[in-house]
């Protein structure tokens, strides 16, 4: 996948005023390129977990393409934990034509990581910063 570098920093941004709760959103794409992100409430305000509100998510979906965008991926943090999918994560993944970003703020400097998943099966993809 490939992101503008401010972009993940609003993403590491973001994740930090979320604390102690993951932070949760969308990124979307414009010609392949992660150029914009969408922050929603982590309605489970949890520092394990998180959903989003039906709503909202429609709602940021329209304003995607109102956008002239693409949905690319959903992103989400670890306020405590490496970046890599919990088993709680691969079984909500139900879109295999998007990324799942994971944001961890584990370590002293923060950092992302994105994969697929499909059909509970987990592949790393790479993220370049653009």
């Amino acid at each position: 996948m490939k992101i503008e570098a401010t972009i993940l920093e609003k993403l590491i941004e973001h994740a930090k005023a979320a604390l102690p709760a993951e932070a949760c959103g969308y990124l979307a794409a414009k010609d392949g390129v992660v150029v914009k992100h969408y922050e929603l409430t982590n309605t489970d305000n949890d520092p394990e977990h998180y959903s989003m509100d039906p709503k909202e998510q429609f709602d940021t979906v329209r304003a995607i393409r109102a956008d002239g965008l693409s949905v690319a991926a959903v992103y989400h943090s670890h306020p405590v934990t490496p970046a890599r999918p919990s088993q709680e994560d691969i079984a909500l993944a139900y879109d295999p034509t998007i990324s799942y970003v994971i944001v961890s703020l584990a370590k002293d400097i923060p950092y992302a990581k994105s994969f697929r998943i499909q059909k509970g099966e987990v592949r790393p993809e790479e993220l370049t910063l653009v």
